[in-house]
């Protein structure tokens, strides 16, 4: 779960807008759309983050290393709680692999699995596989500029083309319009009923680029239960060993 597993199935019509500049900020929607989907994308990528996860039941808090090849191949491994520590999921093209240190075993995730809980997160094992890029996947629109709730912002809403395998029915990103970085973005069923929330925030400095740390996710059922990703440190475009994304490098 790199900022891979953010960007990866939780992704985001007007021509006339794919085209042109959006209004004051020098930029077309679709270029907007591509810098958020870059946001924290580079060739490679290596770093640490804070997981929380708070249910109606429980409240999990893990810390994670994760590493990252293109945007097909990931790993990620818990380095605590102490219980838990080896715990690893591997990503290759559309597969995935679990392992399991208290049992030595590996596990390929079935697909009639795929839509089940990722790590007891708001984030499902499809999640983790779906690569989109919004401009090419969806049909956008700039649907508001200007002044909302103290904030100048640009909102573009995205729906999906008919060829396009993914299972959201709209998508709404809100953009800061200074700064051109996400604030929030809003995913809706096929129904397009409200299906959960992504919030950004406390933006800083990470692997040189200056992005938000911090991402919660909040599913429109159960309002008071959410998922918060804290990237710790991050860095871009290193010359990774290729078989680190091996399943013999999953049981290390």
């Amino acid at each position: 779960m790199r900022v891979w597993l953010l960007t990866a199935g939780l992704l985001w019509s007007a021509a006339a807008w794919a085209a042109g500049p959006a209004p004051g900020a020098g930029h077309s929607a679709k270029e907007l759309l591509d810098k958020v989907d870059d946001l924290y994308r580079g060739a490679s990528s290596h770093g640490k983050m804070s997981m929380r996860v708070v249910t109606e039941h429980w409240t999990r808090e893990m810390k994670l290393e994760f590493w990252s090849q293109g945007k097909d191949q990931s790993l990620v491994r818990i380095l605590a709680p102490l219980k838990e520590k080896g715990t690893a999921t591997l990503k290759s093209g559309n597969s995935i692999w679990n392992y399991l240190p208290k049992v030595n075993r590996v596990i390929k995730v079935p697909s009639s699995m795929m839509g089940g809980s990722w790590m007891g997160s708001h984030f499902t094992n499809d999640d983790l596989v779906k690569e989109s890029r919004m401009a090419e996947d969806f049909d956008f629109a700039v649907t508001f500029e200007g002044a909302r709730e103290g904030l100048e912002i640009i909102e573009i809403t995205c729906t999906p083309r008919p060829e396009a395998a993914v299972v959201w029915g709209k998508v709404v990103v809100v953009l800061d319009r200074a700064s051109e970085l996400p604030l929030r973005s809003d995913y809706h069923d096929e129904d397009l009923e409200l299906a959960r929330t992504m919030t950004f925030g406390e933006v800083r400095l990470l692997g040189g680029r200056r992005v938000p740390s911090l991402m919660r996710v909040v599913p429109a059922d159960k309002p008071r239960e959410a998922t918060e990703v804290r990237y710790d440190e991050v860095e871009f475009d290193l010359d990774l060993d290729a078989g680190l994304f091996s399943l013999r490098s999953l049981q290390r």
